[in-house]
Formats: C-alpha cells, structure tokens, sequence
C-alpha cells in the first residue's frame, strides 16, 4: 500500500496505556470493562464465523493481536473454546485483561507483546504457534503510529506468519481503514484471501461501502 494515513496519538503506545490506565479505575469503581472495538456486533460476527467452520475446533489455539480488554476472548471463552492467548504492547491492557478473565473465572493466557519488534527466539518460543490468529483494530492503531507506520506494519505482518501453525491457519482482521481491496494488495506476499465476512453496508451517493470490513486470510505457502 503506498498511501498511508496521517499519524494520530492512537498510534502510540502512550495514548493507550492512559487510556487504559482509566479503564482500569472504571472497571475497579463500576465493573466497567470498557470500549469494545469497533461494537460488540463485529466482535459477535467473527465468533459466529469461527464457530460455523469445522476445521476449528474448540481445542484450537487462538491468539488475540492488541487484545485490549481482552473481550472478544471471553466471548470465545464463553462458548468453550480452551486455548486462548491475548497480547498487546500496552502492560495497562493486559493488566485490565487479566482482572476481568479472573473475575469472570475464565482461564485465559495474557501477556505483554509489541508484535511491530522483531519477536526473540525466547518470546517466540513461549507464545508458540496457532490455527487462529485474530486482530481486530490493531492493524489500524499500528497504520495510525506517527513514527514509520509503513516498516511497523511489515514487521507485524512478518511476525503473525510466523505466528500461524500451518497453511490451513487462519488471519483474521477487522478494519475500519482499510478497504479489503487494499488489505489484500498490501497482505500479498504473504497471505491470500481466504474468505470475506459480510459485515454492514450503507449507500452514500449512489456508491454501498462498508464502515468496516473483515477478512480472512492464510499464508501465501
């Protein structure tokens, strides 16, 4: 993609630990949990998806990019699915996260990862590989970032290939930036389209376009 977006602080790692830092007083004052991105219909219609595809069982190990509040793996959680990891550079987050998976009981891995670095052979390592690799803004915040968007981006992007299991694994990303025709040009070396889901439309002008848009994706090989 050779256009790229104008920098905001929501790409950058300062604005969300203030912002989580917040959430966290919330979520301790009023139970609280917080934005879920883009509404908790998006969140809903990749956790229907995931469940109508036989291939993913509910063993499957499931990684969430930029996990936030970590909701969209306690709604997985909620329907039986065991092996869920969430990251995100924000420690804030995964503090959050990981006070609402224990009040809520639910057994689910959380740790502090900055996917735009090069992960180590030690971080690699512990977070493993997995069928399912989800991300639901991230791509976005990281398109967002003031300081070299366009090589964050690629070393994400390098980063979850790494992070699939296999060729059958699947990305799963949501966006509100970018149009699915521009996920896939920019995504090509690397992943191919697999599926699109559908997600609302609307009509401006005599053009329909989608507020956000969903797409899933495997590895190139």
């Amino acid at each position: 993609m050779d256009t790229e977006l104008n920098g905001s602080e929501l790409g950058t790692k300062d604005y969300w630990e203030k912002s989580y830092t917040r959430e966290i007083k919330n979520y301790k004052s009023h139970g609280d949990v917080g934005e879920i991105w883009f509404d908790e219909d998006s969140q809903i219609r990749i956790v229907d998806w995931l469940m109508e595809q036989d291939q993913i069982e509910q063993s499957a190990r499931v990684l969430d990019l930029g996990c936030g509040n970590g909701m969209f793996l306690v709604a997985l959680a909620n329907e039986g699915y065991k092996q869920l990891t969430g990251v995100d550079y924000s420690p804030k987050a995964i503090e959050l996260a990981k006070n609402i998976a224990e009040n809520l009981k639910q057994d689910i891995n959380y740790k502090v990862a900055d996917l735009t670095q090069s992960l180590d052979p030690q971080e690699q390592l512990e977070l493993g590989s997995f069928q399912v690799v989800h991300d639901k803004g991230t791509y976005d915040a990281i398109s967002l970032c003031p300081d070299n968007p366009k090589e964050k981006r690629s070393q994400y992007l390098a980063t979850v290939e790494k992070l699939l299991s296999d060729k059958d694994s699947l990305f799963i990303i949501t966006s509100c930036n970018w149009t699915e025709e521009e996920l896939v040009l920019g995504f090509g070396e690397k992943f191919v389209k697999h599926h699109t889901i559908p997600t609302p439309t609307f009509k401006f002008g005599g053009k329909v376009g989608s507020v956000v848009t969903s797409v899933v994706f495997k590895k190139n090989n």
